[in-house]
């Protein structure tokens, strides 16, 4: 016999927990959240430094894409968390929300009405619980946990001086009026410990007898009967279950999850459907198209002394920091690694930034990028397009839903997205070359002194590019007229009574920043309209 619930929430992510804890606060409602990943209780997730541990291992899926052709033919690591909280337990804690211009696009340009900046700037205020900024664009009593590194590193500051030294204004707040300069970055950090949305959002919500959370549970399809989504069914260690929901199915599965299981229930492509074997519910093409992710590429420095995050790799040195956090709750484990970044121009006739930067205080602080000399201590600085114009795919590897999708973000798939990485190279290598940081600089490493051309460049971007963990659209919200729009801006599924998505899929392009805090905005606002709050215009 199936369980009943009213809500069933599919994965537990940063969009998960939001739902989790907003829906459940009607004491009468029934809500079961469902995670593949297991409980958040390794420390390093809670020490914001941890971050540098978390990109690969238990806590991620294991992902790698598919050969990218545009780069090097690549199959390159591809983060994404496994793990209750989702990306926000895992990633680099950064605190950015996108340009208004971004929302207003969505709003004005791709079908997706009541999604303009103004329309949802109160979801960004009200998930947001800033320790420092307040105002029109701050929140302060929200539970996500936004502060100021308490004492940026060294080479922080530095970097920050060095982007002023190259003309890059110096700007203390990104998610404020103006998103253009270099800074330090906010971050989820509340008390010295990072805030998640497993934090904020779903660990003041467990006490409530209403909300069910099961993690290490694989859904392996969505239950759709006449037309409506009545439910899931699951394996966890007992083996095969079922959950019934009166009311919705709501899917936070991620930009890589949800379209799998959406097509595991036989809602995508009917061609590709077919060839899997799997009965169609509902053609719907764009289910696992629009792939759209940042694609970042790094330049590392070593340093003539110890003064980089590195010096802590040392045994006693790593003692000292250990101590000094659970002692104090001070000191380097406090550190996001990630710290300084900027958003600037590749194309100066652009109306808003096309470039980010994240400055490492450190080196080789990720799976599978660059790093110095065993022994010495070293800088990164990444730069990406912020809305690059390569669409990638999601589609599934077999029926089996144990198996891994075939993951292609197609990166660099776009002329116009490898003009604007190099510029960004370009840029990162003279932010080293100025004053403030060249004194502490032994080498720059990568690139070296051999990168002089354009082709150079090239070819270095498409050699050393990643992920930056930014995947999106998926399943992307549009307006009715729009072939490829899965869900409407209601976020509803076409087609499907009873059934929204609810995350990062559902963008409908990617938005110019990090992607955490809007990922809490849509869920935010995905509350309200399934409560009936939010009541569109027509």
């Amino acid at each position: 016999m199936a369980e009943g619930y009213d809500y069933i929430i599919v994965g537990g992510g940063s969009a998960g927990c939001v739902l989790a804890n907003r829906l459940s606060e009607n004491d009468a409602v029934r809500v079961l959240l469902i995670e593949a990943g297991g409980r958040d209780n390794h420390p390093l997730i809670h020490m914001p430094v941890g971050f540098a541990k978390l990109t690969s291992g238990p806590h991620t899926w294991g992902f790698t894409t598919t050969p990218q052709k545009h780069a090097d033919n690549r199959e390159i690591p591809y983060a994404q968390a496994r793990v209750i909280g989702g990306g926000s337990s895992i990633n680099a804690e950064v605190f950015t929300r996108g340009n208004p211009a971004d929302y207003d696009r969505w709003a004005q340009e791709e079908g997706c009405e009541g999604w303009s900046f103004m329309e949802i700037r109160n979801y960004f205020l009200r998930s947001e619980g800033n320790s420092f900024f307040a105002g029109d664009w701050h929140g302060t009593e929200g539970e996500l946990g936004v502060s100021n590194l308490a004492g940026p590193q060294r080479m922080t500051s530095a970097f920050v001086q060095a982007c002023q030294q190259r003309g890059i204004p110096y700007n203390p707040d990104f998610n404020g009026s103006v998103q253009e300069g270099s800074g330090v970055y906010q971050t989820t950090i509340r008390n010295g410990r990072r805030c998640s949305a497993a934090v904020g959002y779903l660990r003041p919500a467990m006490k409530r007898r209403n909300l069910t959370v099961k993690t290490g549970c694989m859904v392996q399809r969505i239950v759709i009967e006449k037309g409506r989504a009545i439910g899931v069914d699951y394996i966890d260690k007992a083996g095969r279950q079922s959950a019934r929901a009166d009311a919705e199915v709501l899917v936070t599965s991620g930009a890589i999850g949800t379209p799998k299981l959406m097509m595991l229930s036989g809602l995508g492509p009917a061609a590709h459907l077919g060839e899997h074997g799997i009965a169609v519910v509902q053609d719907m093409p764009g289910v696992g198209a629009n792939l759209n992710d940042h694609f970042g590429i790094d330049i590392v420095a070593e340093l003539k002394r110890h003064d980089s995050l590195d010096k802590y790799n040392r045994l006693h040195w790593m003692v000292w920091a250990g101590a000094q956090y659970y002692l104090f709750g001070t000191g380097p484990v406090t550190s996001n690694v990630v710290e300084g970044g900027a958003f600037w121009y590749a194309d100066n006739s652009q109306p808003v930034p096309d470039l980010q930067f994240h400055f490492l205080a450190g080196a080789g602080a990720e799976a599978g990028v660059p790093s110095v000399p065993a022994g010495s201590s070293g800088i990164t600085l990444n730069s990406y397009t912020l809305r690059p114009k390569a669409r990638g795919t999601v589609r599934l590897r077999s029926a089996r839903p144990d198996d891994l999708p075939l993951v292609d973000p197609n990166f660099l798939g776009h002329p116009d997205d490898l003009k604007t990485s190099v510029e960004g190279l370009k840029i990162s290598r003279e932010i080293f070359e100025q004053p403030a940081l060249k004194k502490y600089i032994r080498k720059i490493r990568f690139p070296d002194e051999d990168v002089k051309s354009q082709s150079d460049y090239e070819a270095y971007a498409r050699r050393y590019g990643r992920t930056s963990y930014h995947p999106t659209c998926t399943c992307k919200m549009g307006a009715d007229s729009d072939p490829m729009a899965v869900v409407d801006p209601q976020l509803r599924v076409r087609g499907v009574d009873g059934l929204r998505i609810c995350d990062s899929s559902a963008m409908p392009s990617l938005i110019g920043s990090n992607t955490n805090a809007p990922t809490i905005m849509i869920a935010e606002k995905a509350a309200d309209l399934i409560r009936g709050n939010d009541t569109p215009r027509h």
